[in-house]
């Protein structure tokens, strides 16, 4: 395995943190912290180049925010940074690996990926559901309980060490790792306790880096799935995994080997929901959507909150309350969404009437 060096330089060069900037204040313009820098990038950055020089920058539990956001039914806990200096930081890093990283994936691993988001995992998944309906008869579907929370540091920095061989880049790496101890409830834990010094886990979803490190903890099962299993039909979004076959006790085995992979290798944990199910039955409920062979539907838990939405802006309406921003970008929301299935009813009974509604 070819293993990379040369890097950190490259990732505090003035050049670079410019670059970072740039993309990390991509629709932040209104951040008070983005305007103070704009206003003396040179100076600001300049800082950042020092402190990463210098090796004096640090980030540790104590720097991260955290608030609660409902998620597909769920309460996640997300964890958020400065601006100045992590964010700039996370991403003058990304820069100089994500490519690596990037091309360690396999080419159906999606989710907080250049090019590879929702839509292009559901239209992988529904192009092989009608091409290929004698091997794709039954679907298996593994979800691993509390991923981000139980990634585990030290198999982590690991990886890294497989794939790079910068000491100050995994330096760098350790140290965004390391930042946060997560409880398998996603909650901090106190960095004094005994259990965190143990066996730290869990990394802050929320930020750029964790993006990229979950699907980079994942990435060698992929592999092995691909590649020693020789498995065709093969689909992962973030922790979400979606495997189709003739065979389900073919499938049955696959799942066993899976939570072996995860217990003893990564010390993840795979939930007990998993399924193994005929496709053409019950569908595969896999990025917001329910895929059948020949349509596909919205995931019933989206569709009653596009329910709920649309009433409470028709009652706002009828009882002469303004139309707002927010309602205007709900709706535009939900046509993204109905855009893609068979919607086509939700879409007359309840967006159909805004079309040409415009924010005032």
């Amino acid at each position: 395995m070819k293993r990379y060096g040369n890097i950190y330089s490259k990732i505090y060069s003035m050049d670079n943190l410019k670059l970072a900037h740039q993309r990390a204040k991509k629709d932040k313009g209104y951040y008070t912290e983005v305007k103070i820098i704009e206003k003396n990038e040179n100076f600001y950055l300049k800082q950042i180049q020092d402190m990463l020089k210098n090796k004096t920058y640090s980030v540790t539990q104590k720097d991260y925010k955290m608030f609660e956001k409902e998620d597909s039914g769920k309460v996640r806990q997300i964890f958020k940074l400065n601006y100045f200096p992590h964010r700039i930081i996370q991403h003058a890093l990304l820069i100089q690996i994500e490519n690596i990283l990037f091309n360690n994936l396999i080419d159906n691993t999606f989710s907080s990926l250049p090019t590879r988001g929702i839509h292009k995992a559901f239209k992988k998944l529904d192009y092989d559901l009608r091409n290929f309906e004698v091997e794709t008869q039954y679907c298996l579907q593994i979800d691993i309980r509390k991923f981000y929370p139980s990634i585990n540091h030290k198999i982590n920095k690991q990886q890294y060490r497989q794939k790079f061989k910068d000491n100050d880049l995994l330096w760098l790496i350790d140290m965004l790792i390391d930042s946060l101890s997560l409880d398998k409830n996603g909650k901090m834990i106190d960095p004094n306790l005994d259990v965190a010094i143990k066996d730290d886990t869990g990394i802050a979803i929320g930020s750029l880096f964790s993006q990229w490190d979950g699907n980079f903890n994942l990435s060698k099962l992929d592999h092995l799935l691909k590649e020693d299993k020789k498995v065709k039909f093969y689909y992962r979004y973030c922790d979400d995994l979606i495997i189709l076959g003739k065979d389900k006790k073919e499938l049955h085995q696959l799942r066993n080997q899976i939570s072996n992979y995860l217990k003893f290798t990564l010390r993840l944990q795979m939930k007990n929901n998993f399924k193994v199910f005929p496709v053409d039955i019950q569908g595969i409920d896999f990025v917001g959507y329910r895929h059948f062979r020949k349509y596909v539907l919205l995931r019933k838990t989206i569709s009653k909150k596009l329910t709920r939405t649309m009433r409470n802006i028709q009652y706002n309406i009828n009882n002469n309350k303004p139309f707002t921003y927010t309602d205007y970008c709900s709706i535009n929301s939900y046509k993204g969404w109905l855009k893609w299935c068979s919607g086509r009813n939700l879409y007359n009974k309840w967006i159909k009437i805004y079309d040409k509604k415009i924010f005032v």
